[in-house]
């Protein structure tokens, strides 16, 4: 799973599901160049250097650290990314619509 998530209102922009291909993450990054994004913040995964602009690319610790922590709310919430719980998705479909749920449906308080 690969998201992108809007630095001032911490929500999520797009996502996708997949392995960490070229493939998997052209669909994120260029969700981001359509919104025109000033700059992408990303760990130090190889790929991204064919996939973004340079000018745009960020490489740093500090800009990922919010993703980290959506990675570990995201675990706790929705038992289907655990494996070894009676939720886990195997389809791909159903993780991803779940996923879709979960980040796009309003949240209630």
């Amino acid at each position: 799973m690969v998201y992108a998530l809007d630095r001032k209102t911490k929500r999520v922009v797009s996502f996708n599901v997949g392995g960490r291909s070229n493939k998997t993450l052209k669909v994120i990054v260029d969700t981001l160049i359509m919104s025109e994004a000033r700059s992408i913040y990303t760990d130090r995964f190889p790929n991204y250097q064919y996939l973004i602009d340079k000018k745009k690319h960020k490489v740093c610790f500090y800009g990922t650290n919010r993703i980290e922590r959506k990675n570990l709310t995201l675990r706790t919430h929705l038992k289907r990314l655990q494996r070894r719980t009676i939720c886990f998705s195997r389809s791909v479909k159903m993780l991803f619509a779940c996923l879709k749920l979960y980040f796009f449906s309003p949240k209630v308080l």
